[in-house]
């Protein structure tokens, strides 16, 4: 877990690059005959944000939109926007292609005039991200058809230079509390710990494979035949080294790669094509582990390692009897690595968590070997190889195969076949779970196996566990299944990415409201306290609460029966009446009207919370005291608790 003074740094820094504008605009007018102008808009970016193209596909970021003023029917356009080369990538935040720009753009509008004028506003609607909030803004632009150029001052909703007699201020108590946030750790990735025991677990599983568990007495063997009891133990531990430093070797080529482009592994891992071959390629797998055919190393390299082990002393000689073990047992290890391998760089740490996730796994495949070394005796106790281990295979196999339908989905949700929506996917799991049952109930054998063997208790123990997890994932599959199969949350696909169409806009079929005055009065009627919730239609963090937070049973019991809940969406460009427009007046004399529903949610945010990014959630009671600190993106415990704490204030 990182520690928590720099999350409070990361904190701190983000609140002054959020307080800021990330984009500015520059406008220029090129003449190109008497009446005939081009408009161009340069957007200038801060180093990590992305402004988002015109031309996005649906259920990515907000599309940037230009709105021309032309009441008086002046001038007339000429085609569309004409944008710069804009960088087509996998964006992680969204899960799918998404078009943008980064550091500057280049936007041109051809017109015509009709009548003579000095100037032509619009407005430009944008979206920027970074690698953690997602910022919603609008800026007037202004083009003076004499040829000058402007640079366009960002009206910034979090400055505090609006005046106090503004329609959106609200008589907040207890805003010393909006100093601070709650802790919000859940921001950085996995722990590198939580990395390590992944790979430990995922080298114990190696280690009781058919390759590899027989191993270890014939190993040990060899060097308790040693003569120098002192020697052997040391080459014992040499051994169990070397094989730490052999697994910890396949991620140096991933540390090149990283130090070209950071995102390249990302970009790799979540490029549709290869999610599509590591498809087939964890298909392959489990099929070897059904025992169908073998993936092994060419044994002509085998044989040459193993003879160089045999023939060259000293700990040269040990490190190639590592380099043997290594590639006799890859027909086991390697499908259990590639898990390794795929899930370590689709993650945002890159390679360096695939080193450390090689570093776990190696550990558990050496300790064994060097424990067993240095303690003979302890091989009495070590279970006897058997029948066990080819069960323990066909297992991995259909973990193998669950695993191969993840990847599958992964290029279904980017290319938005919709092959792999959510019921069908946790289908696929069902009869995966089903068949592993049925096997393990000794209902089926493979063709490789004896006819003749009957199953053990322990056989028919876990093959009733796996049918009882067939039937919990069940409910999973109905209309209002949603919020059910909570274990596999953020590996399944989305809810919202349903066979079943879904009539209420509120999360997981709350209440919501949308405007804060009439949520507030209901909660007033309902005398019940508000959890304010600032979020945004394109905010993938808002959704990841909502889908793993939200769907907790405490957390859900918590907000539905003692909360009333308002979403305020800062992105939603629905357009208010007229009669409901509001004009905010700055210090300087600048004017800003408020004319969507997203910009009344944005700036009622900002002039009353003094934040702009999303998630973002605050409990007030109905009297407008804030009951403690507000929250952002973080995990289901300290969501919870932050519940709890609220209602503990009222």
């Amino acid at each position: 877990m990182k520690n928590n003074f720099f999350i409070l740094i990361f904190t701190a820094l983000s609140f002054l690059g959020y307080s800021q504008n990330p984009i500015t605009f520059e406008t220029n007018v090129k003449k190109i005959s008497e009446n005939s102008f081009e408009l161009i808009t340069t957007a200038n970016i801060e180093n990590e944000w992305r402004l988002y193209s015109q031309n996005l596909s649906p259920g990515g970021a907000i599309p940037t939109e230009f709105i021309f003023d032309n009441k008086l029917k002046s001038f007339n356009l000429i085609g569309g926007v004409k944008e710069s080369q804009s960088i087509i990538k996998f964006d992680p935040i969204f899960q799918v292609e998404q078009s943008y720009f980064e550091n500057q753009s280049t936007f041109t509008q051809l017109i015509e005039t009709n009548t003579k004028s000095d100037n032509i506003s619009a407005v430009i609607a944008y979206q920027a991200c970074d690698d953690v909030v997602c910022i919603f803004r609008e800026a007037n632009l202004i083009f003076n058809l004499d040829g000058s150029s402007l640079t366009i001052e960002n009206l910034d909703l979090t400055s505090n230079i609006y005046e106090n007699d503004n329609a959106l201020s609200i008589d907040l108590k207890n805003t010393e509390l909006l100093s601070t946030i709650n802790d919000s750790s859940a921001l950085t990735s996995n722990s590198y710990l939580n990395l390590f025991i992944l790979g430990f677990v995922g080298g114990l599983l190696a280690l009781l494979t058919p390759c590899v568990f027989p191993m270890i007495p014939l190993t040990v063997s060899f060097f308790t035949s040693n003569k120098s009891k002192k020697s052997s133990k040391f080459n014992a531990v040499i051994y169990g080294i070397f094989i730490v430093g052999i697994y910890l070797s396949l991620s140096i080529p991933f540390h090149f790669l990283d130090s070209i482009d950071p995102e390249i592994l990302n970009s790799i891992s979540t490029n549709a094509g290869l999610n599509i071959f590591f498809f087939i390629v964890f298909v392959l797998f489990a099929f070897s582990f059904f025992g169908f055919y073998e993936i092994t190393i060419p044994s002509s390299w085998v044989n040459s390692i193993d003879s160089k082990s045999n023939s060259i002393g000293g700990y040269i000689g040990v490190f190639f009897m590592a380099l043997t073990l290594v590639l006799v047992s890859f027909s086991c290890t390697g499908p259990i690595l590639g898990s390794l391998l795929v899930g370590s760089i689709s993650s945002q740490g890159g390679a360096i968590q695939l080193t450390i996730g090689m570093l776990g796994f190696g550990v558990a495949l050496a300790l064994p070997f060097t424990i067993f070394a240095l303690f003979p005796n302890l091989l009495t106790k070590l279970p006897k190889s058997g029948r066990w281990m080819n069960t323990f295979k066909v297992i991995l196999g259909f973990l193998e195969l669950g695993f191969a339908f993840k990847f599958l989905s992964n290029a279904d949700l980017v290319e938005h076949w919709g092959i792999l929506k959510r019921e069908v996917f946790i289908g696929v799991w069902v009869l995966i779970s089903l068949s592993l049952s049925m096997y393990l109930l000794g209902l089926y054998k493979f063709p490789h196996e004896s006819k003749n063997v009957t199953k053990s208790n322990f056989n028919l123990i876990l093959g009733f566990f796996v049918l009882g997890f067939s039937v919990y994932l069940f409910p999973a599959l109905l209309q209002n299944g949603s919020d059910k199969a909570r274990l596999l949350s953020g590996f399944t696909p989305p809810a919202f990415y349903s066979v079943y169409s879904n009539s209420n806009d509120c999360p997981l079929g709350f209440t919501c409201f949308k405007d804060f005055d009439s949520g507030l009065s209901y909660a007033k009627s309902q005398n019940k306290p508000i959890l304010l919730d600032f979020t945004g239609w394109a905010c993938v963090n808002c959704r990841r609460i909502e889908e793993n937070v939200w769907t907790d049973p405490q957390v859900y019991s918590l907000i539905n029966d003692n909360f009333v809940l308002i979403s305020l969406y800062v992105d939603d460009r629905k357009e208010l009446d007229v009669k409901d427009f509001i004009t905010l007046k700055y210090k300087s004399g600048k004017e800003k009207i408020i004319k969507t529903v997203g910009e009344k949610g944005a700036a009622f945010q900002a002039i009353n919370f003094k934040s702009a990014s999303q998630p973002y959630y605050v409990l007030l009671n109905n009297d407008l005291r804030i009951l403690n600190k507000p929250i952002q993106y973080t995990s289901k415990d300290k969501y919870l608790n932050w519940l709890k704490e609220g209602l503990d204030s009222l």
